[in-house]
């Protein structure tokens, strides 16, 4: 499913299941996964724009307005924020605390959402940050 490096391989047998340590709770985690996809969106809903006016015989409600620049780039720049597949990438949600862990059923409790749908195949690393109270 997914490849990890680790510093000593003997330590692990093919087929072998990875249990939870115990002393993970009350600690904070960053959570890895792809987000639910939700299709083509257009600029307002993707990209947070304003809509256009809507009287006055405007017909500029849900465009996107101008894209370029004048005739000097001839182009429209890489990375332009335009309508397009919204969802459905890599996202990390940080920072998420431990409240508890079962260590019968094998299972991580965190305070918080995680990206994906359910059954999504999800990372979840120690997340190194330093507490300043």
């Amino acid at each position: 499913m997914k490849e990890f490096t680790v510093e000593e391989t003997s330590d692990f047998s093919l087929g072998q299941l990875i249990e939870i340590d115990e002393n993970l709770t009350g600690k904070t985690v960053n959570i890895s996964g792809i987000s639910i996809g939700k299709g083509f969106a257009g600029n307002q809903k993707r990209n947070n724009f304003r809509r256009g006016p809507m009287t006055h015989g405007s017909k500029n409600h849900r465009a996107p307005g101008s894209i370029g620049a004048c005739a000097t780039p001839a182009r429209v720049f890489p990375g332009k924020t335009m309508a397009g597949q919204y969802g459905n990438q890599k996202t990390t949600i940080r920072n998420l605390k431990v409240v508890q862990v079962d260590k019968d059923q094998n299972l991580l409790i965190v305070k918080g959402s995680v990206p994906g749908k359910p059954g999504n195949l999800l990372t979840i690393k120690t997340s190194n940050i330093s507490k300043t109270s």
